[in-house]
């Protein structure tokens, strides 16, 4: 409606009382919400979990993966922002990569994403111990079924958070084995198994385990993904293992030789993607080529939107009040 009574106008409008903003935590900080805000959506992605040194291992498990809308906060508040550090790769012979770091949304009801699983080496002569848990769980290097920690089992995942890394049962075969190690566990998918008994003449060829496929988000107006698990390296002549969608660290490949078997491209291991939450790719180890060092997972991320906020006004107007609504862009007719 309107009132022509030298200059007023009357209406319902709607009066935008703040715009929606979008922050990204590529390290750890502060949020500072806006005054008018109640509630947030987010995203928080943990650091991805690192590979275990030569002999060959297994992948590392991604980072936590958590994201939900209509969490409460105040207005005008500071939360405290923790964005965790992807856990390390180890060089030592047979020795397991380290956990990735927890990412922390210190709001109220705080948030935390667990950060990835390591992945272990074969242990020696095929005999690899059990990977570590963390938001999703690290794969395994090989376990023969001769030997002690037959089967070898992948780390665990944390439910609505990832999943499972993939795990080493390891036949033995008559002649000349090769061998693949597992993939971790992303936040949508377990790691796969290394895949045995693919034959070259008289000698066991194996595949190694992929890392496991993370989730996307939009949070951003875009569509990305996060949490990718990392993929498992491989010995002698054998492939490596892609990562996981999610930034995943590929696996090394056994380097490029000749031998009865045949030879694989010599691809070496990857770390995890920064700010993704990805595990690092598998070490591989070979009698031709030194082992390599067992990768790095990615850094972890946090992403907060603050929707836009309006406000129902109702009643008259004079023109002055109107126009500068109108220019400063508070003003949206009803």
């Amino acid at each position: 409606m309107a009132d022509f009574n030298g200059g007023i106008v009357g209406g319902d409008n709607a009066i935008k009382l703040q715009a929606e903003q979008i922050t990204t935590f590529n390290s750890t900080g502060t949020l500072t919400t806006q005054p008018a805000t109640t509630e947030i959506e987010y995203l928080v992605v943990a650091g991805g979990g690192g590979a275990g040194g030569p002999s060959y291992s297994g992948g590392g498990g991604a980072g936590g993966f958590r994201t939900a809308s209509g969490l409460s906060v105040s207005g005008g508040a500071s939360y405290p922002v923790t964005v965790g550090a992807g856990g390390a790769g180890n060089a030592g012979v047979n020795i397991p990569g380290t956990k990735g770091s927890d990412s922390i949304l210190s709001t109220p009801t705080p948030i935390t994403s667990e950060g990835g699983g390591y992945s272990v080496p074969s242990g020696g002569y095929r005999n690899s111990g059990p990977a570590g848990p963390g938001g999703s769980g690290g794969g395994t290097g090989p376990s023969a079924d001769t030997q002690p920690n037959y089967p070898a089992v992948g780390g665990t995942g944390v439910p609505g958070q990832g999943s499972p890394g993939g795990g080493g049962d390891y036949p033995e075969s008559p002649v000349n084995n090769r061998g693949g190690a597992a993939g971790g566990g992303g936040a949508g998918q377990a790691g796969e198994d290394a895949i045995f008994g693919l034959q070259a003449g008289n000698v066991n060829i194996s595949v190694s385990g992929t890392g496991g496929n993370g989730l996307s988000s939009s949070i951003t107006g875009s569509t990305v993904y996060y949490a990718g698990g990392g993929g498992g390296g491989a010995y002698g002549a054998c492939w490596g293992g892609a990562g996981g969608y999610g930034g995943g660290g590929r696996g090394a490949d056994g380097a490029t030789t000749p031998s009865t078997g045949g030879s694989a491209p010599y691809t070496k291991e990857t770390a995890g993607a920064v700010n993704t939450g990805g595990g690092g790719g598998g070490a591989s180890a070979t009698l031709y080529n030194p082992g390599t060092v067992g990768a790095g997972g990615g850094s972890g991320v946090v992403i907060i939107k603050e929707a836009e906020v309006f406000k129902s006004a109702s009643g008259v107007w004079d023109m002055n009040s109107m126009y500068n609504n109108v220019q400063s862009g508070t003003w949206t007719n009803a």
